[in-house]
Order: C-alpha cells, then sequence, then structure tokens
C-alpha cells in the first residue's frame, strides 16, 4: 500500500459487488472518500448529490452503459477525471470511452495504485507500454478465479456474482486447471 493519502470523492461505478467492495476498500485507505454504485441509475443519483472529483467506471452494465456516466460527468463537473475500468475491451470501446471524456481506459484486474496513477497523471501524459502484456483471455480467467475465491471458492455464488451458469464456471475452472497442469 503507498503511503500517500490522497483526497476527493471517488466514485465506483461496478456491478461486480465483489470487486467493486474491494476498489472501495483499497481508494478509503488511500484517503479518498468513496461512493460505490452498481448501476447507471445509481450513479446518475450519486453525481446528482456529490460533486465527484475521481470515477472509475465499468462499461457493461445490466442498466445501461457506463459511458453515459464519463459523458454525464464531462457535462455536469468537468473538473472530474474518469476512467473507464472493463473487461470487455476493444478498439471501438477505448475511442469511445476517450470520446465521452475519460482520462484513461484500463482493463480488468487493474490494481489500485495503478487505477490512483492514471487518474493523477497530467492530462497529456504518455503512458508507458506494458512490459508484459496481459491478454483478455487471461485477463478474464485472472477475474474470474477472483471472484471464485472471493466467493470462498463456491461455484454457486461465484457463478450467480459472475452472471453465469454454474455449469458454464466449472469448465471454465476445470479447463484453466488443466492448462495449468500441462505448463507445469
Amino acid at each position: 500500500m503507498r503511503s500517500t493519502t490522497h483526497t476527493g470523492t471517488f466514485l465506483i461505478l461496478d456491478d461486480d459487488e465483489v470487486f467493486r467492495t474491494r476498489l472501495e476498500q483499497a481508494m478509503t485507505r488511500r484517503g479518498f472518500d468513496t461512493v460505490g454504485a452498481a448501476s447507471v441509475a445509481q450513479a446518475q443519483q450519486i453525481i446528482a448529490d456529490h460533486a465527484i472529483d475521481y470515477a472509475v467506471v465499468d462499461l457493461r452494465l445490466e442498466d445501461g452503459n457506463g459511458l453515459e456516466i464519463i459523458d454525464q460527468l464531462r457535462r455536469e463537473q468537468p473538473r472530474a477525471r474518469a476512467l473507464v475500468l472493463t473487461g470487455y475491451g476493444n478498439t471501438p470501446t477505448v475511442v469511445a470511452a476517450v470520446k465521452a471524456g475519460a482520462v484513461d481506459y484500463l482493463a480488468k484486474p487493474e490494481g489500485a495504485d495503478e487505477i490512483v496513477a492514471a487518474l493523477m497523471a497530467p492530462r497529456n501524459a504518455q503512458p508507458a507500454p506494458p512490459e508484459d502484456p496481459i491478454s483478455p483471455d487471461a485477463a478474464r480467467i485472472a477475474h474470474i478465479e477472483s471472484v471464485f475465491d472471493a466467493a470462498d471458492r463456491n461455484v454457486s455464488k461465484a457463478a450467480r456474482l459472475l452472471n453465469m451458469h454454474r455449469r458454464t464456471l466449472q469448465r471454465i475452472l476445470k479447463r484453466n486447471a488443466e492448462e495449468d497442469d500441462a505448463t507445469a
């Protein structure tokens, strides 16, 4: 954990409750006043009620697209710095996020220190290219495994949190375990 303490109101919009709660705790430990939302509607209400300094926004939400929130922040609270953090990244959504007003676009899972660094970077700063980039499939598997671990390795609970069928999750976990055994 960094020793630097930050200030400001930090909105975290993500429908993955486990991930959102962990990120809220991490940002609170860094000194931010955090507020979480699981939906576009909740985030819109929070923006109406609070001055937001920073925001981390997921793209795919049950009631809409996180880019709506990025755009709303740009229009209503132009000093707010927001970034998109998603497991569903592709070039068109990166472009759309930047056009909507996002200062950066990161792939899940990303650590709290990296998120803070992206939000605190000067407006025109160019990030260094990743030394060992993670593939989208590897990022997806890492996210699934972190949710599975957070659900106390309970397949049914993890499947509900991931919004997928239990058998699908079992196949993914089994396939990943077999690939890990083959590379070991």
